[in-house]
């Protein structure tokens, strides 16, 4: 099960992530003193079972790129919708469909198709798309989808 180490965030990071992603809940959570953040909360998105803990240290690097979260979806409105909310208020874009939401957590947005425009049987469609993929931020399936046809 995936951990999520926040200094004090954990709450409003999960809440965050909840809202936002159908099929996503909260299923526990473990409070700590009184007057303190919880200790740590249990949630699912879209799923997956994951944990948000507090105490990171604040001197200690946060997030990685080791580890980010990667959502698959039908649309690019769907693509639109998650990559500004996740950018939003503090966030930042990477490259190929990579950002990093106002916690430091590093996503990957990317259209369910994605997996099968890079491994279709054309090497030639397959580098186009790659090529087209590395020169964006968010990912556009439209513009992936005609580099595939060349």
């Amino acid at each position: 099960m995936p951990c999520l180490w926040f200094e004090s965030e954990a709450v409003e990071a999960v809440d965050f992530y909840v809202r936002l992603l159908a099929d996503s809940r909260i299923t526990g959570r473990m409070d700590g003193p009184p007057g303190q953040p919880p200790i740590s909360v249990d949630f699912e998105l879209q799923g997956q079972r994951m944990l948000a803990l507090n105490g990171r240290p604040a001197d200690q690097p946060g997030f990685t790129d080791a580890m980010s979260l990667q959502v698959e979806v039908d649309s690019q409105d769907e693509i639109d919708r998650l990559w500004d909310a996740l950018t939003g208020d503090g966030g930042a874009p990477g490259l190929c469909g990579w950002l990093r939401d106002r916690w430091g957590v590093a996503w990957q947005i990317v259209p369910k198709r994605w997996a099968a425009l890079l491994q279709q049987e054309d090497p030639a469609a397959a580098a186009r798309v790659m090529e087209a993929m590395m020169g964006m931020r968010k990912l556009v399936i439209a513009e992936l989808e005609a580099a595939a046809r060349g």
